[in-house]
C-alpha cells in the first residue's frame, strides 16, 4: 500500500495531480498525456516514473505504446479531486480527455489513415492529392463562401468556380489588387476580394455557408478572436474548415515566414472552436512533410 504521507508530498505537485486524477478517468498512453496536457514527452515520463515508484500509478504494454492507470485509495482519490477543483486547468483537462476519448471512438477515421498512408505510396502518372483536391472541388456544390487570409486566392479560384459568391479576405493591399486582376482575368464576376483582417472581417452577420482558413490562422495575433468573427458570419449550420500546421518547435518560422503561432495542437484547437460556439468538432492530420523541419498539416472542422 502506497505510503498515505508520500503520496500527499508527490500530489502537492500540480502537474503530478493532473497526471493522477486524469489516469483515475481514463487509462492513456504518453502521447494521449502530452496532447491533453499540452507538455514535453520527457517531462511527462519523469512524472509518471515517480508516480509509478510511489505505487500511484501502474502501467502495462499494448503494442508499442505503454498504457497508464492510476486506482488511487478511495479516501485519497476523493483529497485528490478536491485539490484538483483548485486548478484552474483541471475544467480544460476534462475537456482535452473528452477530445482524445471521441478521437478514439473514431475507428473510421483510423481506417481512412490507413487508406490515406497508402495513396502516393506507389508512383502512378497523373494521381496527386492536388488533383484529387480539384476534381472534388469542381462538382461539389456551394452558396456563398468566406476564404479568410486568401493570400494571391488561388483557393478561392477554385471555389468560384462552383460556389454562387466567394469573399476572399486579405489584409495585404497588393494581394487584394493582384486577386482582384486574376479574377478579372479567369472571368469569375461572382469572386470578390476584400481588404480585412481574419480578427474583424468585413462581412456581414450570419451571411457564409462555409468559411475557410487555410494555413491564415497561425498568423493571427488572437486566434481566439478570429474564431469568434467566423462563428459570426456563418449562417445557423455554417461549416468552417481549417487547414493549419500542427504544433512544432520550429522558431525560425516566425522570421521566414511571419508566423505568429508555431501551429497548433489538434487539442488545443479543438478547445479553441468550442469556446468560440462551435460543435461537431474533428481534427485530423492529413500530411506531413518528407523534408526538415517535417511541417505537418491539421485538418478541423467544424459546424455552428
Amino acid at each position: 500500500m502506497p505510503s498515505i504521507l508520500n503520496s500527499l508530498k508527490l500530489l502537492a505537485d500540480p502537474t503530478r495531480l493532473r497526471l493522477v486524477l486524469l489516469l483515475a478517468e481514463e487509462a492513456l498512453s504518453v502521447a494521449e498525456l502530452q496532447e491533453i496536457l499540452g507538455m514535453g514527452q520527457s517531462r511527462i515520463s519523469t512524472q509518471l516514473a515517480q508516480l509509478k515508484k510511489a505505487g500511484l500509478v501502474s502501467d502495462q504494454r499494448s503494442g508499442k505504446n505503454n498504457i497508464y492507470s492510476a486506482q488511487p485509495d478511495k479516501e485519497l482519490l476523493e483529497i485528490s479531486r478536491k485539490a484538483g477543483a483548485e486548478l484552474s486547468e483541471r475544467k480544460k483537462d476534462l475537456a482535452s480527455l473528452h477530445h482524445v476519448l471521441r478521437k478514439r471512438k473514431d475507428r473510421t477515421r483510423a481506417y481512412f489513415d490507413e487508406l490515406a498512408g497508402k495513396f502516393g505510396r506507389h508512383y502512378v502518372p497523373g494521381r496527386s492529392w492536388k488533383a484529387l483536391a480539384e476534381g472534388l472541388l469542381k462538382i461539389l456544390n456551394f452558396n456563398v463562401v468566406a476564404d479568410l487570409g486568401a493570400g494571391e486566392g488561388t483557393l478561392s479560384q477554385l471555389l468560384a468556380q462552383r460556389a454562387q459568391h466567394v469573399i476572399a479576405i486579405d489584409h495585404s493591399k497588393k494581394m487584394v489588387a493582384f486577386g482582384k486582376k486574376l479574377a478579372r482575368e479567369n472571368d469569375l464576376p461572382n469572386l470578390e476580394y476584400r481588404l480585412g483582417d481574419i480578427e474583424s472581417p468585413p462581412i456581414d452577420d450570419k451571411s457564409v455557408d462555409l468559411a475557410f482558413l487555410s494555413q491564415a490562422l497561425h498568423h493571427a495575433a488572437n486566434p481566439a478572436r478570429a474564431l469568434r468573427e467566423v462563428h459570426r458570419i456563418l449562417k445557423p449550420r455554417g461549416r468552417l474548415v481549417i487547414l493549419d500546421l500542427l504544433q512544432h518547435s520550429f522558431d525560425k518560422a516566425r522570421e521566414l515566414y511571419a508566423d505568429t503561432h508555431l501551429g497548433f495542437a489538434e487539442v488545443e484547437i479543438a478547445d479553441l472552436l468550442e469556446d468560440a460556439g462551435f460543435k461537431n468538432v474533428e481534427t485530423v492530420i492529413v500530411d506531413r512533410e518528407e523534408a526538415p523541419p517535417h511541417f505537418q498539416t491539421l485538418l478541423a472542422v467544424a459546424e455552428k
